[in-house]
């Protein structure tokens, strides 16, 4: 028997744009956009619809299965307790995606669009991994600022779509980030203004000055779409989908209330407004990101392929409890009107959900990317009060560990980062001398200089080569 499926409880007809939004991802459908339909279902901020755009060659495929579906995307609710499945109708147009994003600037430049909101990954922002701060060298950012005006990326073609409104004498749209990002909003300003004073200084600054750029915390696991999710939306009666959405239950959005050109009243629906977006934002990163790295590469290294299967497993789940409990939540400031050792436990749940099917090898994907954000800063408050990182140490020998590329039963590991080619080099090496990995400058920083998390870390990673990963684990926890 086909099981219900929820439509939108409006008029789609009667929707009126005022977001574009940029990468129209699994994230972004089962996030922001299940926010504006349940709004929607209220009868509230109809004139707050989205036109979905994309900068990149994937995402026409993405508008050509969404376009095929009237831009509806299935959403299915992974609750243990039994999966609900709605389709989520706040989208009414993708744009075509062009080069030189002529569609998507004209789209921008119209007075109804107050709202451009962007998800286009953590890694796509143009940060100099060196410096932390945006790369104006960047290859794409480069040929931007030589042709301004048919630009390859969302940036680019942000700062033509204002230049064109300034000129129009159209107030400015606010720039949204829903990537997950410390301070989301202060880098995106940098990736848009930085590229700006590259064709015209001028322009730059009346950006810097009059465009808001509202930082947010951004929160909902959502896996990676493949058969499983198919035959999920299959039995719901929409075999012919070719793009659905599971997601956990759980959603969070924590925003700075500054729009000047106007927001939709979100706050009826769950979000929350907070001057102190940044508070919910370390602890998210720290407690749910740092965590899903603290389970990633254990689980990769011992086969297994679930993360709720990791945290089934005594050891793994064990790790957790310690290491966040004595390394990361005692450096996470409060948070308004949260219960931080209730937050961590709601994470436990969530990551031993066996509905979503996460996986250990998404978890482990674009560690050198992701451990700077998500584990060092935990490693440096510990060390700065005077306490050992021993178990984070354990965390990035596992992650070097991984990066060789060979779990315990000697099985290959396929490549699984940006960098992998460099990172297999210096992890094998590391073997040898442990010191390599940790002189990786733009991940590291100096800690390779303090001999204390330099010490564990060579310990932890002969451990690991030595004893395996089962070993070494029940060493850490007996210590």
């Amino acid at each position: 028997m086909t099981m219900t499926v929820e439509t939108p409880r409006y008029d789609r007809s009667k929707l009126v744009p005022g977001i574009v939004h940029i990468g129209l991802g699994n994230f972004h459908r089962a996030h922001m956009a299940v926010y504006l339909d349940d709004l929607f279902s209220l009868g509230l901020g109809h004139n707050w619809a989205i036109l979905g755009a994309g900068v990149r060659a994937p995402d026409a495929k993405m508008r050509d299965a969404l376009k095929g579906q009237d831009c509806l995307s299935t959403v299915i609710e992974l609750d243990p307790a039994g999966k609900t499945c709605r389709r989520v109708g706040s989208m009414i147009d993708f744009l075509p995606v062009e080069a030189g994003n002529a569609s998507l600037i004209a789209a921008m430049t119209r007075p109804d669009i107050r709202i451009v909101s962007l998800t286009v990954t953590e890694g796509g922002y143009f940060i100099n991994a060196a410096t932390g701060q945006f790369d104006p060298a960047a290859p794409e950012i480069m040929a931007d600022a030589a042709n301004p005006d048919a630009p390859g990326t969302a940036f680019g073609a942000i700062v033509a779509a204002l230049k064109a409104r300034r000129a129009a004498g159209v107030p400015p749209f606010t720039v949204m980030c829903c990537d997950n990002l410390p301070g989301n909003g202060h880098v995106t300003r940098a990736a848009v203004v930085g590229l700006a004073r590259l064709s015209d200084p001028e322009l730059a600054g009346w950006i810097d000055a009059h465009v808001a750029f509202p930082n947010a915390m951004v929160d909902r696991i959502t896996p990676a779409t493949g058969p499983r999710e198919r035959a999920m939306a299959a039995s719901f009666g929409l075999a012919d989908d070719p793009v659905p959405v599971t997601c956990e239950p759980f959603r969070q959005w924590v925003v700075e209330d500054h729009f000047p050109a106007g927001r939709p009243p979100l706050e009826q629906v769950g979000v929350t407004f907070s001057d102190h977006v940044h508070a919910y934002e370390m602890m998210k990163i720290r407690i749910l990101n740092g965590g899903h790295a603290i389970i990633a590469y254990p689980g990769g290294l011992m086969d297994i392929e679930y993360v709720h299967e990791a945290m089934a497993h005594p050891l793994i789940s064990a790790l957790l409890d310690k290491v966040e409990r004595e390394e990361v939540i005692p450096y996470v400031p409060p948070v308004p009107d949260t219960d931080i050792p209730a937050y961590f436990d709601l994470i436990r749940a969530r990551f031993a959900n066996p509905e979503v099917a996460d996986t250990e090898r998404r978890l482990c994907l674009d560690g050198s990317n992701r451990q700077p954000k998500f584990i060092i800063p935990s490693v440096r408050d510990a060390l700065a009060a005077g306490r050992p990182a021993r178990g984070l140490a354990l965390v990035s020998a596992m992650w070097c560990r991984y990066c060789a590329g060979r779990t315990d039963s000697g099985a290959e590991i396929a490549p699984n980062d940006p960098n992998w080619d460099v990172l297999q080099g210096l992890a094998r090496q590391a073997q040898e001398q442990p010191h390599v990995w940790l002189e990786q400058r733009t991940i590291y920083g100096d800690l390779a200089d303090h001999a204390g998390f330099a010490a564990d870390f060579a310990h932890w990673l002969r451990s690991l080569a030595t004893q395996g990963t089962e070993a070494t684990l029940r060493a850490y926890l007996a210590s």
